[in-house]
């Protein structure tokens, strides 16, 4: 998780209250290094909005409707999650492997189901993608850049 500024000194559960009503937007590849950054060449895969509360007693997520049709075809790298009112709480990493964030799918294709299996937290910092990758704008055919 990586979490924003105005939320730095927030407890995990402080987080999870955050995230009532709110919303849960997938993207594709390249997430910005901060959760203060907005995000720029990355598809909307998905868009998925909390329940209230949004996570369950057990710490389960709770969201209104899970699965959602996939807005474009692409393969999740990171998931922005924003207050009901839109102000940005956090990201979290999202796809196969050690993510936080697990789908039945490993690729999004339009109008297909997209379902969360799985929503964990994992500490700031301890995102599993290499540093130099974030905020990287890949070219094809070109070694990804490194990110001062």
């Amino acid at each position: 998780m990586n979490v924003a500024s105005e939320f730095a000194a927030c407890s995990e559960e402080e987080i999870k209250a955050l995230l009532d009503g709110g919303t849960l937007t997938v993207y594709s590849v390249a997430r910005p290094i901060t959760a203060d950054r907005p995000v720029d060449r990355s598809a909307v895969l998905a868009t998925f909005k909390f329940a209230s509360p949004a996570f369950d007693g057990d710490g389960g997520v709770s969201l209104a409707a899970n699965p959602v049709p996939a807005s474009s075809v692409g393969t999740p790298g990171f998931a922005r999650a924003c207050k009901a009112d839109g102000t940005v709480v956090a990201d979290f990493s999202a796809g196969p492997g050690p993510r936080e964030i697990k789908f039945t799918e490993v690729s999004c294709s339009q109008g297909a189901p997209v379902k969360i299996v799985a929503f964990k937290f994992i500490a700031e910092g301890c995102w599993p993608e290499r540093p130099d990758y974030y905020d990287a704008h890949p070219r094809p055919g070109f070694a990804m850049p490194l990110v001062p």
